[in-house]
Protein backbone atom coordinates (compact mmCIF):
# COMPACT_ATOMS: atom_id res chain seq x y z
CA UNK A 1 0.00 0.00 0.00
CA UNK A 2 1.15 3.19 -0.96
CA UNK A 3 2.43 5.71 1.57
CA UNK A 4 0.56 7.86 3.69
CA UNK A 5 1.04 11.93 3.11
CA UNK A 6 0.09 14.69 5.78
CA UNK A 7 -1.11 17.82 5.04
CA UNK A 8 -1.73 20.95 8.04
CA UNK A 9 -4.52 22.99 6.56
CA UNK A 10 -7.40 24.57 7.67
CA UNK A 11 -10.85 24.37 8.57
CA UNK A 12 -12.01 25.93 5.42
CA UNK A 13 -10.09 23.64 2.88
CA UNK A 14 -12.35 21.73 0.28
CA UNK A 15 -11.00 18.20 1.31
CA UNK A 16 -11.61 19.40 5.16
CA UNK A 17 -15.06 20.17 4.57
CA UNK A 18 -15.43 17.58 2.41
CA UNK A 19 -14.73 15.11 5.27
CA UNK A 20 -16.27 16.74 7.66
CA UNK A 21 -19.57 16.87 5.71
CA UNK A 22 -19.28 12.89 5.51
CA UNK A 23 -18.54 12.82 9.21
CA UNK A 24 -21.80 15.15 9.91
CA UNK A 25 -23.91 12.98 7.19
CA UNK A 26 -22.92 9.29 8.74
CA UNK A 27 -23.36 10.57 12.53
CA UNK A 28 -26.45 12.30 11.76
CA UNK A 29 -27.55 8.90 10.59
CA UNK A 30 -26.12 7.02 13.64
CA UNK A 31 -27.62 9.47 16.12
CA UNK A 32 -30.69 10.14 14.15
CA UNK A 33 -29.83 13.82 13.30
CA UNK A 34 -27.54 16.77 13.05
CA UNK A 35 -25.04 17.29 15.57
CA UNK A 36 -26.44 19.65 18.50
CA UNK A 37 -26.44 23.24 18.68
CA UNK A 38 -23.21 23.92 20.62
CA UNK A 39 -20.74 20.84 19.67
CA UNK A 40 -20.25 22.59 16.91
CA UNK A 41 -16.40 23.57 15.32
CA UNK A 42 -16.56 26.27 12.82
CA UNK A 43 -13.74 26.19 9.93
CA UNK A 44 -12.84 29.44 11.28
CA UNK A 45 -11.99 27.93 14.76
CA UNK A 46 -9.91 24.84 12.86
CA UNK A 47 -7.89 27.44 11.69
CA UNK A 48 -4.49 29.16 12.94
CA UNK A 49 -3.80 30.69 14.66
CA UNK A 50 -5.35 28.94 17.87
CA UNK A 51 -6.90 25.71 15.53
CA UNK A 52 -5.89 23.85 12.78
CA UNK A 53 -6.93 20.67 10.25
CA UNK A 54 -4.50 17.71 9.66
CA UNK A 55 -5.18 15.41 6.37
CA UNK A 56 -4.21 12.29 5.44
CA UNK A 57 -3.98 11.51 1.63
CA UNK A 58 -2.88 8.49 -0.09
CA UNK A 59 -2.34 9.51 -3.84
CA UNK A 60 -3.50 12.72 -3.49
CA UNK A 61 -6.97 11.27 -1.74
CA UNK A 62 -8.23 12.74 1.54
CA UNK A 63 -8.37 9.70 3.76
CA UNK A 64 -8.82 10.80 6.87
CA UNK A 65 -9.08 13.87 8.65
CA UNK A 66 -9.39 15.99 11.81
CA UNK A 67 -9.17 19.49 13.17
CA UNK A 68 -8.62 20.51 16.66
CA UNK A 69 -9.46 24.20 18.59
CA UNK A 70 -8.79 25.99 21.39
CA UNK A 71 -10.88 25.23 24.24
CA UNK A 72 -9.47 26.81 27.37
CA UNK A 73 -6.46 28.13 28.82
CA UNK A 74 -3.11 25.59 27.32
CA UNK A 75 -6.24 23.32 26.38
CA UNK A 76 -7.47 22.36 23.25
CA UNK A 77 -10.40 19.86 21.71
CA UNK A 78 -9.95 17.64 19.19
CA UNK A 79 -13.25 18.13 16.53
CA UNK A 80 -14.44 15.72 13.66
CA UNK A 81 -11.67 13.00 13.53
CA UNK A 82 -13.16 10.88 10.45
CA UNK A 83 -11.77 7.74 8.49
CA UNK A 84 -13.74 7.25 5.47
CA UNK A 85 -15.08 3.81 5.66
CA UNK A 86 -12.88 1.91 2.99
CA UNK A 87 -9.88 3.09 4.70
CA UNK A 88 -11.20 2.21 8.79
CA UNK A 89 -8.68 -0.48 10.28
CA UNK A 90 -5.80 0.36 8.71
CA UNK A 91 -4.60 2.37 11.41
CA UNK A 92 -5.45 5.72 9.93
CA UNK A 93 -7.36 6.74 13.04
CA UNK A 94 -4.57 6.05 15.78
CA UNK A 95 -2.16 8.15 12.93
CA UNK A 96 -4.38 10.98 12.56
CA UNK A 97 -4.56 11.54 16.22
CA UNK A 98 -0.64 11.55 16.33
CA UNK A 99 -0.57 13.97 14.09
CA UNK A 100 -3.46 15.77 15.66
CA UNK A 101 -1.18 15.42 18.89
CA UNK A 102 1.98 16.91 17.58
CA UNK A 103 0.03 20.13 15.92
CA UNK A 104 -1.65 20.91 19.55
CA UNK A 105 1.94 20.52 20.72
CA UNK A 106 3.40 23.03 18.12
CA UNK A 107 0.61 25.19 18.71
CA UNK A 108 1.83 25.40 22.20
CA UNK A 109 -1.53 23.49 23.98
CA UNK A 110 -0.32 21.27 26.92
CA UNK A 111 -3.80 19.29 27.02
CA UNK A 112 -6.09 17.77 24.96
CA UNK A 113 -9.87 17.05 25.28
CA UNK A 114 -11.72 15.19 23.25
CA UNK A 115 -15.97 13.87 23.63
CA UNK A 116 -17.61 10.48 21.72
CA UNK A 117 -20.89 9.24 21.36
CA UNK A 118 -22.42 6.23 22.89
CA UNK A 119 -23.01 4.20 19.27
CA UNK A 120 -18.86 4.53 18.46
CA UNK A 121 -17.21 2.66 20.90
CA UNK A 122 -14.47 1.91 18.55
CA UNK A 123 -13.66 5.57 18.81
CA UNK A 124 -13.54 5.41 22.76
CA UNK A 125 -11.44 1.89 22.73
CA UNK A 126 -8.68 4.32 20.18
CA UNK A 127 -8.68 7.42 22.17
CA UNK A 128 -8.18 5.19 25.60
CA UNK A 129 -5.60 3.20 23.90
CA UNK A 130 -3.76 6.59 23.10
CA UNK A 131 -4.09 7.28 26.48
CA UNK A 132 -7.11 9.85 26.94
CA UNK A 133 -8.67 9.34 30.61
CA UNK A 134 -12.22 9.87 31.43
CA UNK A 135 -12.89 13.41 32.23
CA UNK A 136 -16.32 14.58 33.51
CA UNK A 137 -18.73 16.46 30.65
CA UNK A 138 -16.15 19.55 29.65
CA UNK A 139 -18.68 20.26 26.74
CA UNK A 140 -22.10 19.68 26.93
CA UNK A 141 -22.37 17.65 23.65
CA UNK A 142 -25.47 15.88 23.64
CA UNK A 143 -24.68 13.44 21.35
CA UNK A 144 -21.56 12.86 23.46
CA UNK A 145 -21.52 9.60 26.39
CA UNK A 146 -17.17 9.84 26.74
CA UNK A 147 -15.27 12.58 27.55
CA UNK A 148 -11.39 12.12 27.45
CA UNK A 149 -8.32 14.04 27.98
CA UNK A 150 -4.92 13.27 28.04
CA UNK A 151 -1.61 15.32 28.92
CA UNK A 152 0.65 16.09 25.90
CA UNK A 153 4.02 17.32 27.83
Amino acid sequence: MSEVAVRRTTGADPDAQELVAAMTAETGVLYGGPPPAGSSASPEELSPPEGGFVLLLRRGRALAGGGLKHSAAGTCEIKRMYVVPEARGSGLGARLLEELEALARDLGYAVARLDTGAKQPGAQRLYERAGYVAIPDFNGDAHAAWWGEKRLA
